[in-house]
């Protein structure tokens, strides 16, 4: 494999996406093509110019990806279908960015769809013994972490609703999301029990949607943006001696990791990109359950272990804090449409590099990190810069 410092640089050629919401009458791929034609209107281009497509989903089967450039116009080109889980869009955007970087094509596209199966998340991600113990409710498996996260930190479940009040008012100036309305601290906290202690407000939202990215070297850029380049696109799975994954709870005695895997995935894009948490302008953490967020910013190495629920409620992560987190609402008020989830993250640290996330832009933001985390287990990290 080529040196990284040997890499051709990868431009941002543009983006699409759809408006994240539960449509009975409309499949994946209305969602995907809709995001696709998006990207291309974006980037100034026209679907010849691609040659190749990466398409990333969880539950839409066979072909998935063929079926929304079907929509489109099939022309030949290599399209790779990928699952990996709630990071299967930054799976594909990474790949295609190596794709470009290793000058194997100049312009790729990268796209996230999924049409969600109503009710509780049926993960297939386990062993039929892990299955019949119920280790595929995540609510349940997100509780034991919150659980042992409280007991290590001190944490509470008023800094759990936190979280979610903090990003559902962001998502009020986000016209993407499924929900677009604040909430009170006493609405979170007497919402409907889930699993101890998580509340049905302390669960991100299910929901139908799509994004879509054009992928290219610089010199084929058309578009008149600001030049957005991909600074780091890594992806790591499971650690040896981690917690159990279905519960996180039983870390090996005898062979503790050196770091959990999205330690790891920071670790390596920090690397890459030349930078650290400090360079960092503006965050999308991974808040598919609301204390989530909190664990998240910590191994991302934004602080300390323990102190992210104290820069919480200092306002740290709030828009106009030192380091805004999840600015277009997160999974808590975006939605959570699997196989999209990423490219929503992916998608707004574009838009806020660019300058053009209206009332919600961070003040001059030239560097932005988006992190995701997926069955597997494996993580994800983005980071972009202008």
């Amino acid at each position: 494999m080529r040196p990284l410092n040997e890499m051709r640089e990868v431009t941002i050629g543009g983006i699409g996406i759809t408006k994240w919401g539960f449509y009975e009458n409309a499949e994946w791929y209305d969602f995907g093509s809709e995001a696709i034609l998006a990207a291309l209107k974006d980037a100034e281009m026209e679907w010849k110019d691609v040659q190749a497509a990466f398409c990333g989903s969880v539950y839409q089967g066979t072909g998935s990806g063929h079926q929304a450039i079907k929509e489109i116009g099939l022309t030949g080109i290599p399209i790779i279908n990928v699952e990996n889980a709630c990071s299967s869009c930054a799976s594909a955007f990474r790949l295609a960015y190596q794709m470009v970087a290793a000058e194997i094509y100049d312009i790729v596209l990268a796209v996230g769809m999924e049409k969600m199966p109503r009710g509780p998340i049926p993960s297939t991600a386990f062993r039929p013994w892990e299955l019949k113990l119920g280790f595929n409710v995540q609510p349940a498996n997100y509780a034991n972490i919150a659980v042992q996260y409280m007991k290590n930190t001190g944490a509470t479940m008023e800094d759990f609703s936190l979280v979610t009040i903090k990003n559902r008012r962001h998502g009020t100036l986000n016209p993407n999301a499924r929900f677009q309305k604040p909430v009170t601290l006493e609405e979170v906290m007497n919402s409907r029990l889930v699993a101890i202690p998580l509340r049905l407000l302390h669960c991100c939202p299910l929901a139908d949607g799509a994004a879509a990215f054009i992928l290219c070297s610089k010199d084929k850029l058309k578009s008149k943006h600001k030049v957005i380049t991909v600074a780091a696109s890594t992806l790591t799975s499971g650690v040896y001696g981690e917690g159990y994954p279905p519960a996180d709870l039983i870390p090996s005695l005898k062979y503790p990791p050196a770091m959990t895997l999205s330690e790891l995935s920071a670790k390596q894009a920090y690397e890459v990109a030349g930078c650290g948490p400090a360079d960092i302008d503006v965050v999308q953490a991974y808040d598919t359950m609301a204390p989530a967020e909190l664990w998240d910013l910590e191994e991302l190495g934004f602080c300390k272990p323990g102190e992210a629920p104290h820069l919480l409620r200092e306002g740290v992560f709030d828009l106009n804090g030192k380091i805004p987190v999840n600015t277009d609402g997160g999974l808590m008020s975006r939605g959570h449409p699997l196989g999209a989830t990423a490219g929503g993250q992916i998608y707004e640290i574009v838009l806020q590099l660019r300058g053009q996330a209206g009332l919600r832009q961070v003040k001059d933001a030239k560097v932005g990190l988006a992190h995701a985390m997926g069955a597997g287990p494996n993580s994800a990290v983005t980071i972009l810069k202008r």
